[in-house]
């Protein structure tokens, strides 16, 4: 007997069958623990000798192999004695009793089978959870059916702006600075490059780049290119000298289209960028001064005809449309592949899962050049024919008065952009809006709260995306830190997964089987998406670069053969399968015996020095394992109180998740996103001797003072122990 429990507990996994009943559970965070700056804890998770996880008591001892083996045989041997004895009560009921005896007999035995087994939390669960569900489902639906339609009559983005521009002529498209844009206007515009570019030669297959700040001709101008089949890679125009003319390289451009304002940024790269490439300077009045080998682009429209020229080819539903570069926080901007397909998706997606109107006005100071600004935000207007308020640049004390003043319903963010506008003082126009809600991504749970209370926004929707990525997921239902949710009752619908990974590397972390392992509730692991290709959803289209594609790739998931989007980005989620982000791979770094998360350290600094821009990395010390936290802080002014961000921290971290060392910057780089930058900081480390920023150390008492060269050298020879 004891051979065949033996033998049926290695073909079952309880784990899976029952994957709530199975885990240690956590409730999800609540909203006064949210305000706290409490995120949703991992649990402890153990791999032979080692830990994952940083938070959570800690078992004393570690149960030995055999001992768990045991322990299951037993658990399904009192399982097997029980359903036995359930079914040979339930048989003598219904026998000597009648059927009426024998059916309730049989509904207690099932309830209290699903309740011994831990089944019920399944229940629990799926009820909680299904309104979510449901609405999310609906909108999916309806996200599909738009995507298979227009892949059906194989539309172009064209294709897709010319209907709205048959129906709604008259109607605004964008406004900037002031004017309007009709949908008439911009047709006519992106109409006159067309005529010019293939009066130019220029066709299907040829990549012209375009180097602009944002304004709607921006939009127009890859608009009118696309009808050519020609791709535009979207370039950021804050970039100079080698990134830029990298940029400009690595796509292979025929042609660049740029600003006036940018011409000496060009005009840097000249001597080094390639003769084949033809210049296009684009003015804000006709007959202006020009680069002396580029052709006067304003000056050219105004012959142009506004009608699609004849004899074009015609492109398709999924040939390639634009190249969008990464952000660059590392290393030089890889250029993502984004297809007529792939934009109608990523616009699609946001517009119907946000539930967005083609009646709302939209408001972006975001970068054109970047996928939130420039397929988010802008194609709500090209797809859905709404109209969308560009701003030039962003401005935190900007942001509602314009709101305020287009009338905007829906309105964008992005990165840190939240916690400036929190940073700005008191203004009638905090209430003043019309906004119904705000989407982005980057909104930290540390001050989501105070943002949505101060400003009085109903709604949030935080979404979380690669450009280049499958795993694209969004917030639906208004929880507080959430950047979307994975269904407990049908996960398979949305194939995205998390996965155990070194957080240092990002290296998935394989069973014995050679393939990844999905984490439990509350265990932070790395975000992944199935790839199915040809699925607009599911496909990866990857970079311009292959060697770089294959990189973002992870094959022999759950079964060999299959693969998946690795999207380097470490998640975590809560029994009801919310989704909270907790750091990139490789910014996390170890101390102490802890994995600590610079992420949400970096909130608790950046709320406790008065929300001012901070950076949290990891520095090695001499002779100590793991890396030391250190914290730079954007000090421009020196009014950074010391002592109370020592005292604030105290109370907000755990004790090896305080920064040891601080510096204090009197500027700080970010991206074109309002990303901060870090590698720099990182590889400068702590020596006075070679940083000339102010710098402090933690001492025993909890203060910091300040970092000497005798400091330092005590600090490295082991005098002085952290």
């Amino acid at each position: 007997m004891f051979n065949w429990f033996k033998c049926f507990a290695g073909t079952i996994d309880l784990a899976n069958l029952f994957p709530l009943a199975t885990v240690d559970v956590m409730l999800p965070t609540s909203l006064e623990d949210v305000e706290k700056g409490i995120t949703p804890p991992p649990a402890v998770q153990h791999n032979g000798d080692r830990q994952f996880g940083t938070t959570g008591n800690r078992r004393t001892s570690v149960v030995s192999e055999v001992g768990k083996q045991h322990a299951v045989y037993c658990r399904v041997a009192i399982i097997a004695v029980g359903f036995v004895c359930l079914v040979a009560i339930v048989t003598l009921l219904w026998y000597y009793m009648g059927w009426i005896w024998g059916l309730q007999a049989l509904l207690v035995a099932v309830l209290v089978a699903i309740v011994a087994s831990g089944f019920w939390r399944w229940f629990y669960i799926a009820t909680i959870t299904c309104p979510r569900d449901i609405k999310a489902l609906f909108r999916y639906i309806r996200l599909l059916w738009l995507v298979k339609k227009l892949q059906r009559s194989n539309a172009t983005i064209a294709d897709v702006f010319a209907e709205h521009v048959a129906k709604t002529p008259d109607k605004n498209c964008f406004v900037f600075e002031g004017r309007d844009w009709t949908f008439r206007e911009v047709s006519d515009f992106s109409n006159r490059i067309t005529s010019i570019f293939h009066a130019h030669g220029y066709k299907h297959g040829d990549v012209v780049g375009l180097l602009l700040e944002n304004r709607p001709e921006f939009v127009a101008i890859w608009l009118g290119l696309s009808r050519l089949g020609v791709i535009v890679p979207l370039i950021n125009h804050n970039l100079r000298q080698t990134s830029l003319l990298h940029s400009i390289t690595v796509a292979k451009c025929n042609a660049l289209i740029f600003g006036e304002s940018l011409l000496e940024a060009v005009e840097e790269i000249l001597p080094t960028m390639p003769s084949s490439v033809s210049l296009y300077q684009f003015n804000d009045a006709a007959n202006g001064k020009c680069q002396s080998t580029a052709k006067d682009l304003t000056t050219l429209l105004l012959a142009a005809s506004k009608e699609t020229p004849s004899g074009i080819q015609k492109p398709t539903h999924h040939d390639q449309l634009l190249y969008i570069y990464t952000s660059g926080t590392t290393g030089l901007p890889k250029a993502a592949v984004i297809t007529h397909s792939r934009y109608i998706f990523i616009a699609a997606a946001i517009h119907n899962l946000a539930d967005f109107k083609q009646n709302d006005i939209f408001y972006t100071p975001l970068p054109l050049y970047h996928t939130a600004g420039g397929v988010m935000n802008a194609g709500q207007a090209i797809i859905f024919g709404a109209t969308v308020v560009i701003r030039k640049k962003f401005s935190a004390s900007g942001y509602f008065p314009d709101c305020q003043k287009y009338k905007c319903t829906v309105a964008q963010y992005i990165g840190e952009m939240c916690r400036y506008v929190l940073a700005t003082p008191p203004s009638s126009s905090d209430r003043g809006h019309q906004l119904r809600l705000v989407f982005g991504n980057g909104l930290r749970p540390q001050i989501w709260p105070q943002f949505v209370e101060r400003f009085g926004i109903p709604r949030v929707a935080e979404f979380y995306g690669a450009t280049e990525g499958n795993t694209n997921i969004v917030n639906i239902d208004n929880t507080v830190g959430a950047i979307g949710f994975v269904s407990r009752i049908i996960p398979a619908v949305y194939p995205i997964s998390i996965i155990r990974a070194d957080p240092a590397t990002g290296e998935p972390i394989r069973g014995r089987n050679g393939l990844c392992q999905l984490c439990k509730p509350n265990e932070p692991g790395v975000f992944i998406g199935k790839i199915l290709p040809g699925n607009p959803s599911r496909a990866f289209l990857g970079y311009v670069d292959k060697q770089a594609t294959d990189k973002k790739i992870v094959r022999n998931v759950f079964k060999k053969g299959d693969s998946a989007f690795l999207s380097g980005d470490l998640l975590i989620a809560d029994e009801r399968g919310n989704l909270f982000f907790k750091d990139r791979t490789g910014d996390t770094f170890r101390w102490k015996g802890e994995n600590v998360s610079t992420t949400e350290v970096e909130a608790q600094v950046s709320n406790m020095a008065g929300y001012r821009d901070a950076v949290v990395y990891g520095v090695e010390i001499p002779n100590l394992e793991g890396r030391a936290g250190m914290a730079a802080i954007l000090d421009a002014d020196h009014k950074v109180d010391l002592q109370a961000l020592a005292d604030g921290l105290r109370k907000a971290l755990p004790s090896y998740a305080r920064p040891l060392f601080v510096r204090l910057l009197t500027k700080v780089d970010m991206t074109g996103t309002y990303k901060l930058k870090k590698l720099d900081l990182q590889n400068d480390g702590f020596n006075p001797d070679t940083i000339t920023d102010r710098l402090y150390y933690l001492t025993p008492k909890g203060q910091y003072e300040p970092l000497t060269a005798d400091v330092y050298g005590k600090i490295c020879s082991g005098e002085i122990r952290f």
